[in-house]
């Protein structure tokens, strides 16, 4: 790689009829655009409007300062996890660029890319990460890791004290923020 040069890792999708994705995207450097209730709130938004576009079950998720996980099924032979991922990201980038415009301007400048052809960027470039998953044992697994994220980070003792995440669904205790397909998930 050249001086100056960025490199962005491509993330390699594989569209599987029948596999279940577990999905992670991060905020711009890593940074906690996710730790306020009205970004977590886009965030639900646009996870329900691209289930209702994309015609896909949610099973997990978690939202984190800095990043998200999902464990979602795709409920069509044909789709595109690609166009999934832009249809919950974009609209939380647009809406947070918007409402700092508007609300804040000072506060762009955490958004700021010094690029003149996006000078904004709520997510960090690239794909993100993908896992297929075809195995039940691999999906229980996948969802554990998922809930137990605010607890490694050290913000709550138990995965079900997290409000912006299914952990308290799975076992439960209370609805989230998003609803859970249950009825599509293998076994719990």
């Amino acid at each position: 790689m050249l001086d100056g040069e960025r490199y962005t890792r491509r993330c390699h999708r594989w569209n599987v009829v029948g596999h279940a994705h577990e999905l992670t995207f991060t905020c711009y450097l890593k940074r906690a655009f996710l730790s306020r209730d009205r970004t977590r709130k886009y965030l639900a938004d646009a996870i329900l409007a691209a289930k209702e576009k994309h015609a896909f079950d949610l099973w997990a998720y978690v939202f984190m300062p800095d990043h998200a996980h999902l464990l979602i099924w795709p409920r069509q032979d044909a789709y595109s996890v690609s166009q999934i991922l832009r249809s919950i990201k974009q609209p939380v980038s647009r809406k947070s660029v918007e409402y700092l415009r508007n609300e804040n301007p000072e506060g762009l400048k955490h958004l700021a890319t010094g690029q003149r052809d996006e000078p904004h960027r709520f997510w960090q470039k690239g794909g993100g990460y993908d896992r297929n998953i075809s195995r039940v044992d691999t999906l229980i697994e996948a969802a554990r890791y998922i809930h137990a994220n605010p607890v490694r980070k050290g913000l709550v003792e138990t995965p079900e004290q997290w409000l912006w995440s299914s952990a308290a669904d799975w076992r439960g205790l209370r609805s989230g923020p998003l609803p859970i397909d249950f009825a599509s998930v293998p076994i719990r």
